[in-house]
């Protein structure tokens, strides 16, 4: 059966008034051919969202509204390794069909991706060995911070890495530390390698009907618009990261698959890895 996931605008809920839903849901879902996987909890921005094995959207609707009358603002389907690479749970814990809250943790996520800056021209002139060592250099440092701040690699993009972080201040911390781990290596290298990044931050069904799909975008085209050293930030990452002194503005950009100028901002990694 395919996967959906659903959303639920559930202003003023508690952590235990979710868990009494989804308890809800799991004792009648066979009724409905259905099984719940799993589900995430924001009480912050209000919103709860479900991931559910289904025959199609109204068996989904129809155990919600059954349940508790709980019934999703949206339903897409969604292909179970995106889930999995983007928020790294399918399933709820075994011992508990009702994870706390702590288990549960928040469905935002922040997408980051970098780029080797002229790598095109850098295969041409090293050949591919030498330019594939550099490529595995650059994995290297990357997948070292992504480790140490709980980064997720969703796909390499052949020169560069796209990933996704539970934390937007982790993904932040994360890109400069990233940028600064290239500075020191540069510093001892004949070849340097620069690179180039871009954060954005967003709920997994939010203004699309795709998995992250306006995130990942956005992301993509930060990264596209910045230069070798910096990392371009949305409008959303700076809201969610503590220290905004942090950023300075860009002039309003126009980015391909974005109809109106978008405000970005950059972070200079010059003081080093936080």
């Amino acid at each position: 059966m395919p996967i959906f996931m659903d959303r639920h605008e559930l202003v003023g809920a508690s952590a235990s008034d979710v868990a009494d839903a989804h308890r809800k849901d799991l004792e009648i879902q066979d009724s409905y051919g259905v099984k719940f996987l799993t589900y995430w909890f924001d009480g912050q921005r209000g919103t709860t969202f479900c991931l559910v094995d289904a025959p199609d959207k109204n068996a989904v609707h129809c155990v919600h509204r059954d349940a508790h009358g709980l019934v999703p603002s949206e339903i897409i389907e969604v292909p179970i390794s995106a889930v999995e690479a983007f928020l790294g749970r399918v399933y709820d814990a075994e011992a508990s069909p009702a994870p706390s809250k702590s288990d549960l943790g928040s469905a935002l996520r922040a997408i980051m991706f970098t780029d080797i800056v002229g790598s095109t021209s850098m295969t041409e002139r090293l050949g591919d060995r030498l330019a594939t060592e550099l490529v595995r250099a650059h994995d290297s440092v990357v997948h070292r911070c992504l480790s140490k701040f709980g980064g997720r690699e969703v796909k390499h993009t052949g020169d560069g890495i796209m990933a996704s972080f539970t934390s937007v201040s982790k993904a932040v911390e994360c890109a400069i530390d990233v940028q600064h781990g290239f500075q020191l290596y540069n510093a001892g290298n004949p070849e340097p390698i620069n690179v180039r990044i871009g954060l954005d931050c967003g709920e997994p069904v939010e203004d699309s009907n795709d998995l992250f799909g306006s995130s990942v975008q956005m992301a993509a085209r930060l990264c596209d618009a910045s230069s070798g050293g910096e990392i371009l930030v949305s409008e959303g990452v700076l809201r969610e990261f503590s220290d905004a002194e942090l950023f300075v503005a860009t002039k309003p950009l126009h980015l391909k698959g974005f109809s109106k100028p978008i405000q970005a901002f950059k972070c200079a990694p010059t003081t080093g890895a936080r």
